[in-house]
């Protein structure tokens, strides 16, 4: 291993809410150690969504290997076993070349899956799918959406009220098998094969968090995101229902092209959309194990985070 780095040293994982600093961090550390990044998040994955997903710039990257970025085209999809399969396959490269890697992103599910095993979710069931799209073209999927807080509160909190995909997983797992989606994700899988130094960062006050988010997505804007997503609207083959274009900001920007929201809503709809990511990504992070909080604005996070290597 290089100079400091122990070979029994943990992984590092950096979690935390969107707009909270882990981008920052990350490169912060991989400066003072010898680090390769690897992203754990759902729409850096994907080529030519940078300026929305707020996807390090290649002046950040500089000098530091970043993996699971630009990885797909965005009218392909990712599942939680490839990103499980591609990060165990990546630690063991970086490790093997002597380095330390390091795991960044918000997408609670990768962390969850990678740190936890993945569970063994029931087979999917048509005709319950079928039942519940239908309940859903005559109540709406709002009703559909209360129910599922109903019967599995903790899904329904993760659960955005607009992600039908999701909300009718939950419910057909529920309806099939009696049993919530939070129970079976509960169910333990094959367990991380190495050790991970878990560390949360995200500002002390919410109000502060909301702020940074709200100047992040006009920061956005002015770095060109509107002709970004043009670029994917003008293609054929994308559409609003793709996980990719559903990704947050991505779906309101695409509903203002379309002449659905005029853009004022649209600016107003993507910051509130992002603010809850980030309420359904602190409420993963509230009821994790073994997590260290860092604050965003403290001066000793890199000395925390390096204390957990070992020298």
């Amino acid at each position: 291993m290089s100079a400091g780095i122990d070979s029994a040293s943990p992984v590092i994982a950096i979690m935390g809410p969107t707009a909270s600093g882990k981008t920052g961090l990350a490169i912060d550390l991989a400066k003072r150690l010898d680090c390769e990044i690897i992203s754990v998040d759902s729409a850096l994955v994907y080529k030519g969504m940078d300026i929305g997903t707020a996807k390090p710039t290649k002046e950040e990257q500089a000098g530091i290997a970043h993996h699971l970025i630009d990885i797909i085209d965005p009218v392909e999809s990712y599942s939680v076993s490839q990103f499980v399969n591609d990060t165990n396959r990546l630690v063991n490269e970086i490790r093997g070349r002597g380095k330390l890697p390091v795991l960044v992103g918000g997408t609670m599910m990768y962390f969850n899956a990678l740190i936890n095993g993945i569970s063994p979710l029931p087979k999917s069931d048509e005709a319950k799918r079928e039942e519940i799209n239908e309940q859903a073209k005559r109540l709406g999927w709002a009703a559909l959406h209360d129910e599922l807080c109903r019967v599995d509160p903790v899904s329904g909190e993760r659960i955005h009220p607009n992600d039908p995909q999701r909300i009718t997983r939950a419910l057909e797992v529920y309806r099939s098998t009696g049993k919530t989606l939070t129970f079976w994700q509960q169910q333990e899988g094959d367990k991380c094969p190495y050790d991970i130094a878990q560390f949360a960062i995200a500002p002390q006050d919410r109000a502060v968090l909301h702020e940074r988010i709200a100047q992040r997505f006009d920061m956005m804007l002015k770095q060109g995101f509107e002709q970004e997503v043009e670029q994917l609207y003008e293609r054929s083959d994308l559409h609003e229902d793709l996980p990719s274009i559903r990704s947050v900001g991505y779906r309101q920007m695409w509903q203002y092209l379309a002449g659905e929201l005029p853009y004022a809503e649209m600016r107003e709809r993507g910051i509130i959309a992002t603010r809850q990511l980030a309420k359904r990504q602190l409420t993963w992070l509230r009821g994790w194990e073994d997590v260290t909080w860092l604050d965003t604005f403290a001066n000793d996070n890199l000395t925390k985070i390096t204390a957990k290597v070992t020298l």
